[in-house]
């Protein structure tokens, strides 16, 4: 397996509506976690004000949902758990197990810069006020206009064809991907390559861009994806003897991630 990581996750340079979020945490009625990022830079945020969320009394802190399993044990291991969790692991998953209790609830989303607008816009029609909060930035890796950043030979190995699937964990990755490499350059890839896409959203991305996508995640976690390209490959008569193996385009991701929610927000 071949690593090529295509994004990176910092602080945010103005955190002012975060800190006002947090400081009125009281006044919310559930914080939504779209990401393994979002839990961990939210908490370290309060860390940073010396405010002890993982402490705060149940009755004072809001009711915390996640959008998958990944979200869910970053929570766990901070110490806390979720009251909301989808059985499918998206964005709109989310909207429908918690939509009996949406109608009037002030609900705090705190993600990453790139997140798209579906999931408020979704809380919103099911009646929810949602104040939405940057946690973090998603960023690209270096200089996103040449290759000087990437790892020459794991770049060379998707052009030739030489690695039997590429694997897409946000939408993010994905752009950045294909912002390095040039529209000549990841036609190649698609045309050569089995592309693999962690939730709906990433695989949206992909095929706009007009590639298509080999392999989709039934369930949109690392696991689901994991399963996919096994049952992909096992249907496929070996057509390589010695090859690169598989590249994964790595976002650092949630599952999801942004995967069904839009922002290697992470499917999980």
């Amino acid at each position: 397996m071949l690593s090529l990581p295509m994004v990176r996750f910092v602080e945010p340079l103005d955190s002012a509506g975060l800190d006002l979020a947090i400081a009125g945490i009281e006044h919310f009625d559930w914080i939504l976690f779209t990401s393994a990022n979002a839990v961990r830079f939210f908490l370290a945020r309060c860390r940073a004000l010396d405010f002890p969320f993982e402490s705060t009394e149940s009755d004072v802190r809001p009711r915390i949902a996640v959008v998958g399993p990944a979200t869910r044990d970053a929570l766990e291991l901070q110490g806390l758990g979720a009251k909301g969790e989808p059985k499918e692991f998206s964005g709109t998953g989310l909207i429908a197990a918690l939509a009996d209790d949406l109608m009037g609830k002030r609900v705090l989303l705190p993600r990453s810069d790139r997140a798209t607008g579906e999931l408020p816009a979704g809380l919103r029609a099911a009646g929810a006020s949602v104040t939405e909060v940057v946690a973090y930035l998603t960023l690209d890796p270096g200089s996103r206009d040449t290759l000087a950043a990437f790892d020459a030979y794991v770049v060379k190995t998707l052009e030739r064809g030489d690695a039997d699937a590429v694997t897409f964990f946000s939408p993010s990755a994905f752009q950045n991907f294909a912002r390095a490499l040039g529209d000549t350059a990841l036609r190649q890839v698609g045309a050569r390559v089995a592309i693999a896409a962690l939730g709906p959203v990433t695989a949206a991305a992909i095929r706009s861009a007009g590639l298509p996508v080999a392999i989709a995640a039934a369930e949109a976690t690392t696991a689901g994806l994991v399963e996919a390209i096994t049952r992909h490959f096992a249907a496929q008569p070996p057509a390589k003897v010695d090859t690169g193996g598989d590249a994964v385009i790595d976002e650092g991701s949630d599952g999801g991630g942004d995967g069904g929610t839009g922002e290697k927000e992470g499917a999980a």
